[in-house]
């Protein structure tokens, strides 16, 4: 309805120069003519023009807009900036049923930038499994009202108290396993921090926190982890286990050299306890999209010459 009312004012406004006074008028009618009926101010009968003119043309937009709330629609209009954006906002929308609290908190902290951010960073290392998609190397973790000084015990204790809004971030396909999920490896007992399942990519996934930056030897930790899960907690019909370190800081560049020589499925990521500012991740997001289009240029004139 919605949308037939966008199109019909957008068409009016160009064919008979509809303006704001007409619009009014015609607000004013609909209210009239069904009394009681919500949602047709003028300021909400512009809104459907610019819907309907935003995804008129989109033949790939234009169906996924009515498979969710009229609410949420409205949210993804005002914030996404481009067709990319919003397309990323309607499929997760659709995808995990979100409420309009839930959608607000996911554009508040810039999980499409962040989202973007951390699959330019990490493409290569994403290639060795189709699992690692279903992670990020950032993750806003504001929900936990721990002190800024914290230990992994009390970052734990507050992942689990919070434990669905942490899924929020980190995904709605993820079921919690276990927390100090202990495995036995020879006559010593070993505990991962979190342990987690993803029911779309039907796999284990070992999340070890760290409160401090992330050292090379965190690495080699986790893949301990992910050898023990696979041979005697995996079940022959799940994919390999992935794993995520969680840290509070890291170094790309010893990212980058910790991982280059390793096979395992596993990223490093950073939590932070704040919101983002969503001009800085904005930014970043342009920049290496600048940096991979020049360092694209520059190899094709390389080959050409």
């Amino acid at each position: 309805m919605y949308w037939e009312i966008g199109r019909y004012v957008s068409k009016k406004s160009t064919a008979a120069n509809w303006g704001k006074s007409v619009v009014k008028a015609f607000s004013e009618f609909i209210q009239s003519r069904y009394v009681g009926i919500q949602g047709f101010s003028p300021q909400n009968i512009w809104r459907m023009k610019q819907f309907y003119e935003t995804y008129a043309n989109n033949e790939k937009l234009s169906p996924l807009v009515r498979e969710i709330s009229w609410t949420n629609n409205l949210l993804i209009l005002m914030a996404a900036k481009t067709d990319e954006e919003r397309e990323f906002y309607l499929l997760l929308c659709f995808k995990n049923n979100y409420s309009k609290r839930e959608l607000e908190r996911q554009i508040d902290s810039g999980l499409f930038e962040r989202t973007m951010i951390s699959d330019k960073k990490n493409e290569l290392f994403l290639a060795r499994s189709t699992g690692l998609s279903a992670l990020r190397d950032s993750y806003v973790l504001e929900f936990l009202d721990i002190p800024e000084s914290h230990k992994e015990k009390e970052l734990r204790k507050a992942i689990t108290t919070n434990l669905k809004n942490f899924i929020l971030e980190f995904g709605k396909d993820f079921t919690l396993v276990g927390e100090e999920y202990r495995v036995q490896v020879g006559n010593t007992d070993f505990n991962i921090d979190l342990l987690f399942y993803n029911r779309e990519l039907s796999c284990l996934v070992a999340v070890e926190l760290k409160v401090g930056r992330f050292k090379p030897e965190h690495l080699g930790q986790l893949e301990f982890y992910l050898e023990a899960l696979d041979r005697d907690v995996k079940k022959p019909n799940e994919n390999p286990s992935v794993g995520l370190i969680l840290c509070a800081k890291k170094d790309d560049a010893v990212v980058e050299y910790a991982l280059s020589r390793s096979m395992s499925p596993a990223l490093i990521a950073n939590y932070q306890t704040h919101l983002p500012q969503k001009a800085l991740l904005e930014n970043k997001l342009r920049e290496l999209r600048e940096l991979a289009e020049a360092e694209g240029l520059t190899d094709g004139e390389e080959s050409d010459g």
